[in-house]
């Protein structure tokens, strides 16, 4: 009953603090609310420190010992509830056990499956090579960072970067960014990575070889925010010119460029930006394709300068630079800054607030689903530190460590990886600026008598600080950070109190943020800087201990020189520092340090070499690491010296040399396609290349593809060889035929009338139109679309006669389903520009030479899409998984087959006999992403049916494609869509492009089966924007024309 005894004292307690638990604050006991609250405390020690059978015997005390008095009943009702959070606390426990261990089962399964496939024996080199510690050449980096020796190697390496001009992509979104005078903490959304962006920007467009630097971030014209955020561009000029920008041109150097998105006239958090994503891309894309011509003006001999490489900071601008990585086929960075899952299980773990409601307030999942994106679209995930990879990183279901290394092991072998793809990983530090800094010698009483001679008073922030010594020039410890529970600063001043020796021969000065009133501080900080004031009381600490209300940003570089003067160390004693910037700063000044062993830290010690890293919750040993750098002058001097050669490592030169070095491992990637003649609309060139370009008959590719060489591939061990035989197959057929069809087309009498919906000429007919109409309505059968189709045909019938709108049909479809529905709707292939089939695994444009050959399938769409794509080995995967899941349900029939007769080179689809019983699209995702497969998977025509494509096509992205290369002005195209459709619904309702959403099309609750999702949809689809509109009535043709008259595309 020992337990009991202290269970009924802590409940004694609780009624002696305060209300009872009942009263209508009661919900703040738990929560950091206002200032400390014993009662908090008592119950937290309740709950946490006693099983649930002790508290029940407790509440069973109470109930028998009921009396009329109100503290009994208090007693009795504050027991029970207590009682039931002791097990609601054990059963979230047990729940997030078993998810976390369904997890890992789940990555050992996925795991020993990919390596199953690559049948291969793991090699010497894939055992001995742990995770990280291998360079994408195979390099060890281990320990310590790849630095430069000498002013000499930094001069040869940049002599290597005078013949190029590189054009380089960096995205942030969320906050207000720029140039001067940054709001650093005006809110949480300009924050560090605001400051950290502008600098890189700054500093890569100051580096040899970088011609041009964009860092694409949100316009905000808003009259709650300066006026300057609601500038188009910005130029950031180099802080240190001198030598570096070789060469200047007229589009030269590095600025932020704000694309207008989002809420017009408001400033709006990043949880709120999610809906708005795809008009971000769409005005991105439009800015890099004007200033690709515009380099190209200047330095690229008339061609198009693409971008080498489009970073994205943070999961909503990652999910927005995987979209133009796959738009425009360049490669992809991702820095994750903070990653949703982490702050997920933190959140968790905290149980202040349930899953649904975490989700409700951060937009969590939605977050989580784009760093999954970047994962799979990213050739490099950059990081600050290998804690980050290491702890991080895995938590994702696209990212697994061991099976990395196993990947990169046998990329080095040059042994094929059946598809499997894993982002390669670089920590790199954030950079800082050094030039300005002057680390000084000699002491304070050096300083006193140059003064005398004249020279400039000591600065103002000295003045406050050694108020508090009594003996000013002892050596200063000092620590700088805000006063949170997780910075560990009790445990500082315990270990200075409790150390006789240190406190001798040391101050200690607690530089923590800026104060008015300890009463006006949030709970938490209040509470630890009272904690503090209570130590230093305990210990008589007066006079030994400085903690100064108030301090500028410019007076920072002031604090570490006072303490390098001192001879001094700094120290950040933190539980968990995820890199540890002011480390580096303090190094920067001459400072050694003595720093916590978990996290960014650790990285910065194995470069600077300039202290000692310390275990934060031993108090003994942060004492004797203190004592041991302040005492022994020698090991002070030495970690002062290494730290002060060796900090140009952190510099922003070294990580942008680090930084290009990574981005010219990327294999290069651009848009394939020759424009050598497509700015011309008339040019009537019949060269080889052109055919190639804009004609492929159907019958060639059904013949090809279907019947040849897709049975070839999959007898061979690894696809990606046989495409590329194909593809020389193919498109050597193809040119044979299109220079028949030139012969063809010159005979006497061939001529055809010109018809304004047909495409006569080289070009598609949809560079011509002045606005464009994509019928997206998903059904599972061709009735429903004929009447759609029909409906939307009669309601422009009079700009469809003047040939000034054309049709695009985007489907799940593949071509022979879209074939058999146009001819048994009695369609013309000439009604529609374009078909985007299989939900966007093929490209297909209408042509009128030949009523047998009536589609042209654009082959450079493939090779833009074909990036990761997993091919032979993602469909022996998927076939595997349809197979397990007959065995999983018990079923005598099979739940999913292959479809072969509807799969192509870049789609695989199954049939799904039961949709009830099919596990979600997102649970397929994410068998696939553990396996290291990227693909998209879709569940399309009313859950009937399963699209795998490349992991980066889509039907909104076929648009996108169509606007990059056939200038095909999205704010002009109009997309019609139901009330539901397919699991990638929700990308055609985004974007520049109007939306049309079909009243009564889809509406019924088994379109709705597959598309299920982690979050609402709400949460990625703006239904409040102006360029989204719902018909009035249903799918009439006097609907449809007042819907379109409503997006202003159709005069009245």
């Amino acid at each position: 009953m020992a337990g009991n005894d202290w269970i009924n004292s802590y409940l004694e307690a609780i009624l002696d603090v305060g209300p009872g638990l009942d009263e209508k604050k009661s919900s703040l006991l738990l929560r950091e609310r206002g200032r400390f609250s014993p009662t908090r405390y008592f119950v937290e020690e309740v709950i946490t420190g006693f099983d649930e059978t002790d508290l029940h015997r407790s509440w069973l005390r109470a109930q028998a010992t009921r009396s009329p008095q109100e503290r009994n009943t208090r007693l009795e009702n504050m027991c029970w509830r207590i009682w039931n959070l002791a097990r609601q606390k054990k059963q979230l426990e047990s729940e997030e056990a078993q998810r976390v261990s369904k997890r890992r089962l789940e990555r050992e399964r996925g795991r020993r499956e990919a390596v199953a496939d690559m049948s291969e024996d793991l090699s010497e080199g894939e055992k001995g090579d742990s995770v990280g510690d291998l360079s994408s050449h195979g390099e060890s980096t281990r320990g310590r960072l790849p630095r430069i020796s000498s002013v000499d190697t930094l001069e040869a390496w940049t002599s290597q970067q005078k013949g190029k001009k590189l054009y380089i992509i960096l995205i942030s979104l969320h906050g207000l960014i720029r140039g001067e005078n940054m709001e650093l903490g005006r809110d949480s959304d300009t924050g560090g990575q605001v400051k950290y962006v502008v600098e890189l920007a700054r500093a890569l467009g100051s580096m040899p070889g970088v011609y041009r630097v964009d860092l694409l971030t949100r316009q905000v014209s808003s009259p709650e925010v300066d006026w300057s955020y609601g500038e188009p561009a910005e130029m950031l000029p180099p802080l240190n010119s001198e030598g570096m920008m070789d060469e200047i041109g007229e589009s030269s150097g590095a600025y932020i460029v704000r694309i207008p998105f989002g809420p017009k006239d408001k400033y709006v958090a990043k949880e709120l930006l999610w809906p708005h994503i795809p008009e971000f891309v769409d005005g991105a894309l439009s800015h890099i394709m004007q200033m690709s011509k515009v380099l190209g003006e200047q330095i690229g001999d008339g061609h198009p300068v693409w971008p080498v490489a489009i970073h994205g900071h943070y999961a909503d601008a990652g999910d927005s630079a995987a979209l133009l990585s796959g738009a425009l086929n360049v490669p992809m960075l991702f820095t994750g800054h903070s990653l949703g899952r982490d702050k997920l299980e933190q959140l968790l773990r905290q149980s202040r607030l349930s899953r649904d409601e975490i989700n409700s307030t951060y937009k969590i999942m939605r977050r989580i689903e784009a760093e999954e994106l970047s994962l799979d679209a990213s050739e490099i995930i950059i990081t600050s530190t290998r804690q980050e990879i290491e702890q991080q990183w895995r938590l994702y279901d696209g990212f697994d460590p061991i099976l990395e290394r196993k990947l990169r092991a046998r990329i080095k072998r040059n042994v094929s990886c059946y598809g499997r793809f894993m982002p390669r990983t670089a920590v790199i530090p954030p950079g800082m600026e050094f030039h300005h800094i002057e680390p000084h010698d000699g002491d304070l009483d050096t300083e006193t008598e140059a003064n005398e001679d004249g020279k400039s008073p000591d600065p103002p922030i000295w003045t406050e600080i050694m108020r508090f010594f009594s003996n000013p020039r002892k050596p200063m410890i000092l620590a700088l950070a805000r006063p949170d529970p997780k910075k560990n600063l009790t445990t500082l001043v315990k270990a200075f109190g409790e150390c006789r020796p240190l406190r001798e021969l040391a101050n200690l000065t607690l530089v923590m943020g800026n104060r008015e009133n300890i009463d006006e501080m949030s709970g938490t900080n209040a509470s630890v800087l009272l904690s503090i004031l209570k130590l230093v009381d305990k210990y008589d600490l007066y006079g030994q201990v400085a903690y100064p209300k108030h301090h500028k940003q410019n007076d920072v570089p002031d604090i570490y020189r006072l303490a390098a003067k001192t001879k001094g160390v700094f120290i950040n004693p933190a539980f968990i520092e995820p890199f540890g910037l002011t480390l580096i700063e303090a190094a920067a000044y001459g400072l050694p340090m003595v720093a916590t062993q978990n996290g960014g830290p650790v990285d910065i010690q194995g470069v600077l070499d300039n202290g000692l890293l310390v275990d934060p919750h031993d108090q003994q040993s942060i004492a004797d690491a203190l004592l041991k750098l302040v005492a022994d002058k020698h090991l002070w001097a030495k970690c002062r010296a290494n730290g002060l050669k060796n900090i140009h490592l952190f510099s922003w030169p070294e990580h942008c040399k680090t930084y290009l070095s990574k981005i010219a491992t990327c294999k290069p990637r651009q848009p394939r396609w020759l424009r050598n003649d497509d700015d011309d609309e008339n040019s009537e060139s019949d060269s080889p290349s052109d055919s190639l370009r804009d004609i492929h008959d159907l019958s060639l590719n059904l013949k090809f593809s279907f019947e040849g060489d897709k049975n070839e591939s999959r007898d061979n061990v690894d696809g990606s060889l046989d495409s590329e035989d194909r593809k020389i197959k193919l498109e050597n057929a193809v040119m044979s035929w299109s220079k028949g069809m030139a012969k063809n087309s010159q005979k006497p009498g061939s001529a055809e009338k010109v018809d304004h919906n047909s495409n006569t000429g080289k070009f598609p007919a949809l560079r011509r139109r002045k606005h464009i109409y994509v019928i997206a309505v998903d059904t599972d059968a061709s009735a429903g679309l004929s009447e759609t189709v029909r409906n939307i045909f009669e309601a422009v019938k009079k700009e469809r006669t003047e040939g000034s709108v054309g049709f695009i049909l985007a489907t799940s479809f593949n071509i022979i389903e879209i074939r058999s529905f146009l001819i048994s709707e009695g369609l013309n292939t000439t009604d529609f520009d374009a078909f985007i089939c299989n939900s966007g695994g093929d490209l297909y444009y209408s042509s009128a030479h030949s009523e047998d050959n009536s589609f042209v399938v654009d082959l450079y769409y493939h090779s833009h899409i074909e990036y990761r794509w997993g091919s032979e080995g993602l469909r022996k995967t998927l076939v595997r998984w349809a197979s397990s899941l007959t065995d999983k349900k018990g079923e005598k029939e099979e739940l999913v087959v292959e479809d072969e007769e509807t799969s192509a080179d870049y789609c695989y689809s199954f049939k799904i006999q039961k949709p009830g019983v099919v596990p979600a699209a997102k649970e397929l995702r994410k068998l696939m992403r553990i396996q290291a497969l990227r693909c998209h998977v879709i569940y399309c025509q009313n859950g009937s049916r399963i699209n795998v494509i490349p992991v980066l096509a889509s039907r909104s992205q076929a648009l996108r494609y169509l606007y990059l290369r056939w200038g095909m002005d999205l704010s002009k195209v109009v997309v019609f869509v139901g009330e539901s459709g397919d699991t990638d619904y929700e990308e055609m309702l985004g974007g520049v492009h109007k939306s049309v959403v079909l009243s009564g099309v889809c509406s019924n609750a088994s379109s709705q089966l597959h598309a299920n999702r982690a979050y609402p949809l709400t949460d990625v689809i703006a239904y409040d924007s102006p360029n989204i509109t719902k018909t009035p009535g249903g799918c009439s043709v006097s609907d449809l024309r007042a819907s379109l008259e409503e997006l202003n595309v159709l005069s009245g």
